[in-house]
């Protein structure tokens, strides 16, 4: 099996400090990991989502792939670093964050985490709430970006497809998109494990043709 580590910031770290916490985060998971998701698209951390923007981005993912490179000497072997991002970007902004993906030679982009946008919801019991918004509601959200991201960064970059997959067509839907690969995680608790055999069987016959 695949294993892929998330890494943040802490919520208590100044966002002006928070590389200090994803380079220790990447050390300490980097032996384990087959990959690492740099996690900058969460919405119940205060301020994450700033690092999404153009200087914040590069200095961080600069700094990030300095350390992976030293890692990779020291542990004998390199593991990939993936960006995850959120599906609350215009189309600017994921120009500009496939651009600083290709720039500082990321090895694959994550989209998308939850979103904080309750226009799905509206109307809804418990839509006022607070924090990220999974499942359903983001699944449209999530295959924009993904669109997006194809267009901009072309052919034979890795993109992993997340985000409101319910069902093995929503799996389809997200490579239909332009992603490479599927995660599932809300569709987990309403659907259970019979989820992930759906998911592959629809993606078996997307590829069969």
């Amino acid at each position: 099996m695949i294993l892929g580590l998330n890494i943040g910031k802490n919520a208590s770290t100044p966002i002006e400090r928070a590389t200090d916490d994803y380079l220790a985060c990447l050390a300490g998971v980097y032996p384990y990991a087959d990959y690492v998701t740099v996690n900058i698209s969460s919405p119940n951390t205060q301020n994450l989502r700033d690092l999404q923007g153009d200087a914040a981005l590069d200095a961080l993912l600069s700094a990030l792939k300095s350390r992976q490179g030293e890692l990779a000497q020291e542990h004998g072997r390199r593991v990939p670093l993936f960006l995850k991002i959120a599906p609350d970007l215009d189309e600017p902004q994921v120009q500009a964050i496939a651009d600083a993906l290709r720039r500082h030679g990321m090895d694959g982009v994550i989209a998308t985490n939850t979103t904080l946008s309750r226009e799905a919801v509206q109307g809804l019991p418990h839509a006022g709430e607070a924090g990220g918004l999974s499942g359903a509601p983001v699944r449209e959200a999530s295959n924009r970006v993904i669109r997006q991201l194809r267009a901009a960064l072309g052919a034979g970059f890795p993109i992993i497809g997340v985000g409101g997959v319910m069902s093995g067509r929503d799996a389809v839907a997200k490579i239909e998109a332009g992603a490479d690969a599927v995660q599932i995680y809300t569709g987990l608790i309403y659907r259970g494990p019979n989820l992930v055999p759906e998911a592959a069987h629809a993606l078996r016959r997307l590829r069969a043709g």
